[in-house]
């Protein structure tokens, strides 16, 4: 596709600085701009390419511009990085859905399939699957018995959704992501380890993502519950009877141990551990590589394993680092003393 610098300007309600009728035909990263191309310039640390970058267009934060005139043109907003994002979401609008199924599929006859639906090759829609209207389901896609999703979906190729989960409307799951494997549920006996039947399922709220190569576990019994608008990264682990509130974003590789209860709005970083059976509160931060074993109250920041307090455990890490000196000093302290103690 092509647009003018003018027809990108009145998407996102912006001001143009240069040329109105300048190409674009390509979208760069501000670092690698090139001709015919547009990128966008939102922090203060990339001011300088609006000087050297080779886009012909750029979408600036008004607060970075200092001058009436540059090289290339300008188009002037509020907040580049959010315009950018509009932006965005109109090219994939544009770029239109799928419709329709594709051969190689295999769908039950007692499945729902709603209107506008897209089913790639190769993915089977088990027996009462309900699929919602403008769902976007890839090949190789497994959607088990009972399974319902909802409108404007998007299920990425190689997603596994086991029998009776519920997914909510505007989701997306992507490749390789099982929803409702079996929990982790052992029971220990003389003769070795019995596995207790997994028999819940998973409940995913509206407006979710979830990153590739996720596994959500089933409930032992009633739901795991992923909350409305929270996004998840990949490669992670949710296990059995976890509930997570709504809003709460869960940076990769971290993992959540069984019936742990996750509130709002909370901020989950890379590799963060939290064992199960407590209760993280809301707008509560976790720092990466973290070990969380205990409840946590609303809008804490934690970090370390185990965790603590974010301040005490930067106050903590000074001390820490000049450990060795530290017990150099208090052995010449003692030593010291014991002197004076001989006089």
């Amino acid at each position: 596709m092509e647009f003018t610098a003018s027809q990108i300007a009145s998407f996102i309600n912006g001001k143009i600085i240069g040329d109105a009728d300048a190409l674009i035909k390509g979208v760069s990263p501000i670092e690698n701009g090139e001709q015919e191309h547009l990128s966008f310039i939102a922090q203060d640390r990339f001011s300088h390419y609006l000087d050297t970058s080779k886009c012909s267009v750029l979408i600036v934060s008004e607060k970075l511009l200092v001058r009436d005139s540059y090289n290339t043109t300008i188009i002037a907003v509020k907040d580049a990085y959010l315009s950018f994002q509009v932006l965005m979401n109109l090219y994939q609008e544009m770029m239109g859905k799928k419709e329709g199924i594709e051969d190689g599929s295999s769908i039950h006859e007692t499945a729902i399939i709603g209107e506008k639906v897209y089913v790639g090759a190769f993915t089977y829609v088990s027996e009462k699957a309900k699929i919602g209207e403008g769902t976007q389901i890839y090949p190789q896609v497994y959607i088990g018995k009972g399974v319902k999703i909802g409108k404007n979906c998007k299920i990425d190729s190689g997603a596994r959704i086991y029998d009776y989960c519920i997914v909510g409307d505007n989701c997306v799951i992507h490749s390789n992501t099982v929803v409702g494997g079996d929990g982790f549920g052992f029971q220990p006996t003389a003769e070795g380890f019995k596995k207790i039947p997994q028999l819940g399922n998973v409940i995913i709220e509206n407006d979710v993502e979830i990153g590739s190569n996720c596994s959500i576990d089933r409930a032992t019994i009633g739901s795991t519950i992923i909350g409305k608008g929270t996004k998840i990264d990949n490669l992670i682990q949710i296990a059995h009877n976890v509930k997570i509130g709504e809003n709460n974003v869960i940076a990769a590789q971290a993992g959540i141990a069984g019936s742990t209860t996750i509130g709002d709005w909370n901020q989950i970083g890379g590799q963060v551990g939290v064992v199960g059976h407590i209760k993280i509160g809301n707008q509560v931060k976790i720092q990466a590589q973290s070990g969380v074993n205990s409840s946590v109250n609303d809008k804490e920041t934690l970090y370390g394993s185990p965790a603590i307090s974010y301040n005490d455990y930067l106050r903590n890490y000074v001390h820490f680092r000049n450990f060795t000196e530290i017990v150099s000093r208090i052995k010449n302290l003692e030593n010291n003393s014991k002197d004076k103690t001989n006089e």
